[in-house]
């Protein structure tokens, strides 16, 4: 920030913060994340002459919107995580005492449109495995066994980097991965991600951890230390170059495996769990289709579609 705050904010700021930390164990990212809208939001009601957070009015708090939008020029996206970092921050005071009243109870975040998850074809994915499997290499076995599992198990690119060797069962085809606050769940593993993950762990992953010393993770880089989520994406930018099938990035695997999953008939309840969603809500974008979609399945589906 720019210029220093008064003392009572500054206060009110590192106790809800605290609160987060110790109550609500956020994680350091998203803290620093909170830290720096509420900075914002802090500056700008400062900049009205107010010098404590309980004496914040409404009309205050709508300004900030307007702040954001025609003067920071922020996307809606944006500018909607704010106002609900605001509103969080001040039913925290109220329900504290610090405040006797919340004057963002009426102040709603903005709306985003709702955008379709950018999946590729069934046989895109194909060209894009393939594209990852050049020689017997252990790179080249790790590489088609990261998006093997990728694709076959809807995972996290930070979920896929977590696991180790313990969490694949060959016994019962199943994959454990550990989602946002530890939250576990047991997936089945198809043939393909099976047989990669064979042929990785026997002539792949043990290449790799001579360089090492004794990593338990399941995908090593070629020092032997675990593969980092940046080293994970730029894995995937290069056989996307490769396969040249455009701009992929680790969440493509993961739309691509409900979507496909979805079109085969599979229930919106049950691609939840395997996603890991904590609200079908989340999953449901997924059921969306594009009007070309719908025009195309029209047209080729209805007697009367075509016109003489």
């Amino acid at each position: 920030m720019d210029q220093e705050l008064p003392a009572a904010m500054a206060r009110q700021m590192e106790q809800y913060l605290t609160h987060l930390q110790v109550e609500r164990s956020v994680s350091p990212h998203t803290l620093a994340a909170y830290r720096r809208d509420l900075d914002k939001y802090a500056a700008h009601v400062a900049s009205r002459s107010i010098s404590s957070f309980a004496d914040v009015g409404e009309e205050d708090a709508a300004s900030f919107v307007d702040y954001l939008r025609a003067e920071l020029s922020l996307a809606v996206s944006s500018v909607a995580r704010m106002v609900t970092a605001v509103r969080q921050f001040h039913t925290f005071l109220l329900d504290e005492g610090i405040a006797a009243t919340n004057p963002t109870a009426d102040l709603h975040p903005p709306k985003i449109g709702s955008r379709l998850p950018k999946a590729i074809t069934v046989g895109e994915m194909a060209v894009l495995i393939e594209a990852a499997s050049v020689g017997d290499t252990p790179v080249a076995l790790r590489d088609r066994t990261l998006l093997e599992v990728l694709y076959g198990t809807g995972a996290r690119i930070s979920e896929a980097v977590a696991l180790t060797a313990d969490d694949i069962s060959f016994e019962s085809a199943t994959i454990r991965l550990f989602g946002k606050g530890r939250k576990e769940r047991i997936l089945p593993l198809g043939k393909y991600a099976l047989d990669s993950l064979e042929a990785y762990l026997v002539r792949g992953r043990p290449a790799l951890a001579t360089k090492g010393t004794g990593s338990t993770s399941l995908f090593l880089n070629t020092r032997g230390r675990p593969l980092s989520r940046q080293s994970a994406w730029g894995i995937i930018q290069q056989v996307a170059e490769r396969a040249g099938v455009g701009h992929i990035s680790p969440h493509t695997f993961r739309h691509s495996f409900a979507t496909h999953l979805l079109q085969g008939g599979a229930d919106v309840r049950v691609v939840q769990e395997m996603l890991g969603h904590a609200s079908v809500t989340t999953t449901q974008i997924y059921t969306l289709v594009s009007a070309d979609t719908l025009r195309e399945v029209y047209a080729s589906a209805h007697p009367r579609a075509w016109h003489e």
